[in-house]
């Protein structure tokens, strides 16, 4: 083995972060214990949440740690170690990416099937963000057949796959909005009814003009006017599953609510946030009837990969700017 390569975290972001908060840090590759694996990550995620660990506040996650390697979502194969089930040569679902080689705790290791999907599939479609889509509009938002439904950052790994299963579960009118006009021919061709870009005038106005008989669901991934512009639309009894607030991430100044909130009660409107980690029960099912329509040819997902774990800040701060399409990887 070589020289272990990690990202560590080097200050804590004051507003958006630069490539100043981060360090590449030369290590050596670790040697396992009893219980333990070392993993040679192949692809890691970077993902939106990841902004809010860099703060030193309190959250539902721990905040990453000053001097020390970030983590997150990752996959590789084993090199060392042994664990019941698990062996050399075998591929590994883990939570130590930011690193090209990984000391796992094996009970946090999980073995993956290859012959579903590429590896990198289990970071998106088969991963939490594939979960994170399928939970939240069928679970959380309780999708039922005819409704209708608006996405927020639709091109992204999450809403990707929300407008997508929204049409195979039955939805009558899919929409979703997106930063770029390439982003919103990607949503007509992955099947969503309208799209349109958040740029090219207010979001509410957008919204009305695609969705004129306005919408049941919406599942947010931004906040901010894609909030305020849902709860305008909502129909009587319609929810809102809340998963990310990416507009207000790097915000130094508290953000101004949705100016409407009233309407929540006259509209009787539900608006949920969640957690994937709190819908584990559904993991298997999710499993099964994705990879059934990844088979089928009934779904696609988009990745971006950045080459290199020296390029992992490079890819973190492109996802923030909303320069990938899908689900954004680094292959290490």
């Amino acid at each position: 083995m070589t020289a272990n390569r990690e990202i560590h975290l080097a200050s804590r972001p004051q507003g958006w972060p630069t490539a100043e908060n981060f360090r590449l840090v030369s290590t050596e590759v670790p040697t396992p214990g009893p219980g333990q694996l070392v993993v040679r990550n192949q692809f890691m995620s970077v993902d939106p949440y990841m902004r809010g660990r860099m703060n030193d506040v309190k959250s539902y996650v721990p905040p990453f740690a000053l001097d020390a390697p970030l983590d997150g979502a990752a996959i590789g194969e084993v090199v060392a170690g042994e664990a019941a089930g698990i062996a050399p040569g075998d591929t590994v679902l883990h939570g130590l990416g930011w690193r090209e080689y990984a000391l796992v705790d094996a009970r946090g290791a999980q073995k993956v099937d290859s012959s579903l999907a590429p590896v990198s599939a289990y970071l998106g479609v088969l991963g939490m963000p594939g979960l994170t889509a399928y939970a939240g509009l069928l679970d959380v938002a309780a999708l039922r057949p005819g409704e209708r439904v608006f996405v927020s950052a639709a091109a992204g790994a999450v809403g990707s796959l929300v407008g997508q299963i929204a049409k195979l579960r039955g939805a009558d009118h899919v929409v979703g909005s997106a930063g770029s006009a390439a982003k919103v021919e990607r949503l007509r061709a992955l099947g969503f009814d309208a799209a349109f870009d958040y740029h090219d005038g207010p979001v509410r106005d957008s919204l009305r003009a695609a969705a004129p008989d306005g919408i049941d669901v919406y599942f947010d991934n931004v906040g901010g006017d894609h909030l305020e512009a849902a709860i305008a639309s909502m129909r009587l009894h319609g929810r809102a599953a809340i998963c990310g607030m990416i507009a207000q991430y790097n915000d130094t100044e508290p953000p101004a609510a949705p100016r409407n909130l009233a309407l929540v009660i006259g509209k009787r409107l539900t608006l949920r946030g969640f957690l994937v980690s709190d819908h584990g029960h559904l993991r298997e099912q999710f499993l099964q009837e994705v990879a059934g329509w990844l088979r089928e040819g009934k779904l696609s997902y988009d990745e971006t990969v950045v080459d290199g774990i020296d390029r992992a800040p490079e890819a973190f701060l492109g996802l923030l700017r909303g320069e990938n399409v899908g689900k954004m990887l680094v292959r290490v």
